[in-house]
């Protein structure tokens, strides 16, 4: 009797469940809902081939530093890495006297206690910091950019689906509002002091488009940079401060399936080794 009732009580619930989804089939169904201005215009991000792409890319070191020059002359300004130190850029191929004058010279100051006084002060950044930020608190940051906050970009590869893409599609993504999206959505006009962009999910970005034109960053290795590069360059140098160990986590990948595979094949070889002398009795 119990197990009867218990299967009753099941198949009550799964009735109850199957009539609960088809109402609510034929809901969605009979009255779809609303379309929204952000579903209809918002736009996934670019196909952008890079040379960390597949199971077996790898990070273009040429590619990183200029990323990481975009990134001091035109980011830096509004964003933080706050979990990269400067000593990290070692990384992408700068040696110990490179960096030391990367820290020295970099334009934000690393916040600091007067040992004396005991008052706050600043001092030149050394390898052992982490990138200064460059606001003191998110209400200077704000008030000095719209009353939009700008993130911190140190792991927005890995915040953001297909990040290295996304981002990528975020600074060559900046364009006129389109005719037709007024025309079905007249209530979506772009905000003043906004910028349309379809990549951005709510399609209004705070941010002005920081890249402009070409040539605004002057590359030391000859790299022509167009906006497009550019937006490239620091997509990838974004990717390497999210995933510093995106090679080695590969290698280390690889290296186990290999030995995955071998393994398996020696315990089959052995499984027929040792139930061969049984088979044959049978």
């Amino acid at each position: 009797m119990v197990r009867i009732g218990a299967f009753l009580v099941g198949l009550f619930f799964a009735g109850w469940l199957l009539i609960s989804f088809l109402m609510g089939a034929a809901a969605y169904v009979s009255e779809p809902p609303a379309k929204t201005v952000e579903h209809e215009f918002h736009e996934h991000p670019k196909k952008v081939d890079f040379s960390f792409s597949g199971p077996l890319g790898k990070f273009d070191q040429a590619q990183l530093q200029r990323g990481f020059q975009v990134f001091k002359e035109v980011c830096s300004a509004c964003h933080s890495l706050k979990f990269v130190a400067f000593r990290d850029l070692a990384g992408i191929g700068y040696n110990e006297a490179e960096i030391k004058a990367i820290a020295k010279q970099w334009a934000i100051k690393t916040p600091d206690v007067d040992p004396k006084t005991g008052e706050m002060s600043t001092r030149d950044p050394v390898p052992a910091d982490y990138f200064p930020k460059p606001f003191a608190n998110n209400v200077a940051a704000a008030a000095a950019n719209n009353n939009a906050i700008p993130p911190d970009l140190s792991l927005m590869t890995k915040a953001r689906h297909d990040g290295s893409a996304y981002v990528y599609s975020l600074l060559t993504g900046y364009q006129t509002q389109p005719a037709e999206l007024l025309k079905h959505f007249p209530d979506a006009k772009t905000p003043e002091g906004l910028h349309y962009n379809p990549y951005f999910a709510n399609l209004n970005l705070a941010m002005a488009p920081p890249l402009t034109a070409d040539g605004q960053v002057t590359y030391g290795d000859g790299t022509k940079a167009t906006v497009d590069q550019m937006s490239q360059d620091v997509a990838a140098f974004l990717t390497w401060t999210a995933e510093p160990k995106l090679e080695n986590r590969r290698r280390a990948g690889l290296a186990t399936i290999v030995f995955l595979l071998i393994a398996t094949g020696l315990a089959y070889m052995s499984y027929q080794n040792i139930w061969a002398d049984k088979k044959k009795a049978a």
